[in-house]
């Protein structure tokens, strides 16, 4: 009878153990089931199926779908960012052969900015990127030069030295440039201190709308903010004359609507001096 019941006693010891580790192990996934592969706090869930990208840690350029435009070089710092400094960064991310391209993202990255060029900032609101002092995340289109100014769109979340955050959109390279949107000082300056900046696009209503988010996590400690927040419906125009705009023949209005996909994503800045690091970029389920 004792030994029967010293029997019974390790069968429930047993499954009080398998039950104490599944509830432990449900609470690990419902922790990190919102976490990305580098522990980074996503906004909206990864798409069924969908693509993720993640920079390569050990070497960013040995990835055959990465490449930096200009290509200048990188240094790996003591804390395994990468350094890189060259008044204009195109690192880019493609789209591999037969895939789909990317349309509906979050694109993620961290950032710490050292110096800026001050002899080359101008106004927000100029046409010409080449001379702002930002970092700035796109999607939404391809190579973006003269030979082949159509497939230049894209919609470009930006963070300015600043602290001001805001949205411009792409209809062609480079007479295509709107004005910025959803301009905001969020922050103080953000140079010398690592933050996180997210920016997010979707299609709505059967893309005759595109939504566009920007994140901002201040104290790289992945506590994200919303700091932008807009809707493109139509009415946000190109800022250059008619002749201009009409001269790349792209058979787009004025006002076009960048809900198509593109086939790369782009992190960029311009006139500064940056560390960088967990770099990402994931098809999304939008809400």
């Amino acid at each position: 009878m004792l030994r029967e019941f010293t029997v019974y006693k390790w069968l429930a010891f047993i499954i009080f153990v398998a039950i104490l580790s599944a509830v432990t192990i449900g609470i690990a996934n419902a922790q990190t089931e919102g976490l990305d592969k580098f522990g980074i706090k996503k906004i909206y869930p990864t798409k069924p199926g969908g693509r993720e990208w993640f920079v390569n840690t050990s070497n960013p350029k040995n990835d055959s779908l990465f490449s930096i435009t200009f290509n200048p070089d990188i240094k790996k710092q003591a804390d395994s960012s990468w350094h890189i400094s060259y008044p204009k960064v195109r690192m880019n991310v493609n789209t591999p052969t037969g895939a789909e391209q990317w349309k509906n993202v979050e694109v993620t990255g961290y950032a710490k900015v050292l110096t800026f060029n001050s002899s080359n900032l101008r106004t927000i609101q100029s046409a010409d990127d080449d001379y702002l002092n930002d970092l700035a995340w796109y999607a939404r289109g391809g190579k973006h030069n003269n030979r082949m100014p159509c497939e230049g769109t894209a919609l470009v979340g930006g963070i300015h030295t600043d602290g001001t955050v805001g949205w411009k959109k792409i209809i062609w390279f480079t007479g295509g440039y709107t004005s910025e949107r959803d301009n905001a000082k969020v922050t103080d300056s953000i140079l010398g201190r690592w933050i996180g900046w997210k920016v997010v696009m979707y299609n709505v209503l059967n893309g005759s709308t595109v939504k566009m988010e920007s994140y901002l996590d201040y104290n790289n400690n992945n506590k994200w903010i919303k700091v932008t927040d807009l809707i493109d419906n139509g009415g946000w125009y190109a800022n250059t004359s008619d002749d201009i705009f009409n001269s790349a023949k792209c058979a787009r209005s004025k006002d076009y609507i960048v809900s198509n996909p593109g086939p790369i994503v782009t992190f960029r800045s311009d006139n500064i001096s940056w560390d960088f690091k967990n770099l990402s970029i994931r098809e999304i389920q939008p809400p």
